[in-house]
């Protein structure tokens, strides 16, 4: 009953934050007289959504590139964590290359996939892919390989295989630290399908932003910016979701809440 009061609490805390947010933001834009194309008010926000801006397409492309791209680097991203785990020198061969490719700005490199890729959600999932790759893989690699090795002495002392290690001791033991990068990468796939839409498309929520800036339409400027926040919101409360099935809470810590 406890544990459910505090979720409870925690729940009505991040409403009313939010709704503190949106309150500062009517008020400061009602008493200080701002412009309506300088900031829109909450509500003339919402009633931008009845203009003809085909907004479920262009959040559907969104929503598509962000999560098409985020999918795609925890997929690799944790793959090439176990080959790094598993082979030693793999690793060290690798993990240079990935880490100097990952310097280059992928902005500077739109030019680029719009020659090599065309338009469209593709090149987008790509660049978002890009952008949040590396945080999921190295705090995948970190995790596999924050083991103790006397826990490891003893699995093999047992004669247990690569693989009883790998699934009893070490993935279990790295989901924490998958999930923490995963977490941060929520962020940057977000970053990377809006900067892919700015320069390559003809589609999806960061192309309507361009197209209603030239006529001053803020409040569906900010609609957009909204709608792409839901759908960063509701990827990262996937990934809270997936790490509370997953991740087992230390015993330790359930004593002392």
């Amino acid at each position: 009953m406890d544990k459910t009061a505090d979720q409870a609490r925690h729940w009505a805390l991040i409403i009313i934050a939010h709704l503190l947010v949106v309150l500062a933001w009517h008020l400061f834009v009602v008493w200080g007289e701002v412009p309506a194309y300088v900031m829109p008010t909450p509500l003339d926000t919402v009633l931008s959504l009845g203009g003809e801006y085909n907004w479920f397409h262009n959040t559907w492309v969104t929503a598509s590139e962000v999560f098409g791209g985020y999918i795609l680097a925890v997929i690799v991203g944790v793959g090439l964590a176990l080959l790094f785990s598993w082979f030693a020198m793999f690793a060290k061969f690798l993990m240079p290359l990935v880490v100097s490719l990952n310097m280059i700005p992928k902005v500077a490199l739109g030019p680029l996939f719009i020659v090599w890729f065309d338009y469209g959600i593709g090149p987008n999932i790509f660049i978002a892919f890009t952008i949040c790759f590396l945080p999921i893989l190295i705090t995948t690699t970190r995790g596999l390989q924050e083991v103790e090795p006397d826990l490891l002495d003893l699995v093999r002392s047992l004669n247990g295989s690569r693989w009883q290690i790998f699934t009893k001791i070490q993935l279990p033991g790295s989901l924490p630290y998958v999930f923490s990068g995963m977490k941060v990468a929520v962020v940057l796939a977000v970053a990377g399908a809006i900067v892919g839409e700015f320069i390559a498309s003809e589609e999806g929520l960061g192309y309507l932003m361009l197209q209603v800036q030239v006529d001053l339409d803020t409040p569906a400027m900010f609609m957009a910016v909204l709608m792409i926040t839901f759908i960063g919101v509701a990827l990262y409360g996937i990934v809270i979701g997936l790490e509370r099935i997953f991740v087992k809470v230390d015993a330790r810590l359930e004593t002392s809440a």
